[in-house]
């Protein structure tokens, strides 16, 4: 019985740390507006809000909402990323525009990539993914994704949803442990 019992807690440790291993999204590396680029396997652990904006859109003002969620969070861990686009027609001619405008009317601080295709054209990997894996495709500007510590997706929101709504704080909290 002991060797039973043995055999079996070895079983399920070792199960215990594959589980622990795993990590359901890829990285994927998005061009800082800044230069350089990001590495979302920097962010192993930590829920990522990936949200596609655009300068030009009624819902630019959402810009202040995420980093309101910046403010309050980033010190527990959160990561708001800014994803510009101009699939939908509504983003400015260059990066250095983009990142002129957040900073001049929004104070943003947190991290923006370059403009990316997030729908239409030569479409960036992790949207790839989320189509594939998700049956997820932004509709339009300011679509939102959280991916939660261990990499899975916990919500996606559209336009509608603001970043400070309780729909998106409530699972932001939740991955934190708050």
């Amino acid at each position: 019985m002991k060797r039973l019992i043995t055999s079996w807690f070895i079983t399920f440790c070792a199960a215990c740390v594959a589980w622990a291993d795993t990590y359901e999204m890829p990285g994927f590396t998005f061009s800082n507006i800044d230069g350089g680029e990001f590495n979302t396997d920097d962010w192993r652990g930590r829920p990522i809000l990936v949200v596609n904006t655009a300068s030009m859109c009624a819902f630019t003002p959402q810009y202040e909402g995420l980093q309101q969620l910046h403010d309050k969070y980033a010190d527990h861990g959160l990561v708001v990323l800014a994803v510009p686009s101009d699939d939908f027609n509504q983003e400015k001619d260059n990066a250095a525009e983009v990142k002129e405008f957040c900073t001049v009317n929004y104070d943003i601080t947190l991290p923006m990539t370059d403009i990316t295709h997030v729908k239409r054209g030569a479409v960036h990997p992790f949207y790839e993914w989320m189509n594939k894996t998700h049956n997820w495709t932004p509709r339009w500007n300011f679509s939102k994704v959280l991916i939660g510590p261990r990499g899975q997706v916990l919500g996606t929101w559209g336009s509608m949803v603001t970043p400070t709504s309780q729909k998106i704080i409530s699972p932001i909290q939740a991955s934190l442990a708050m």
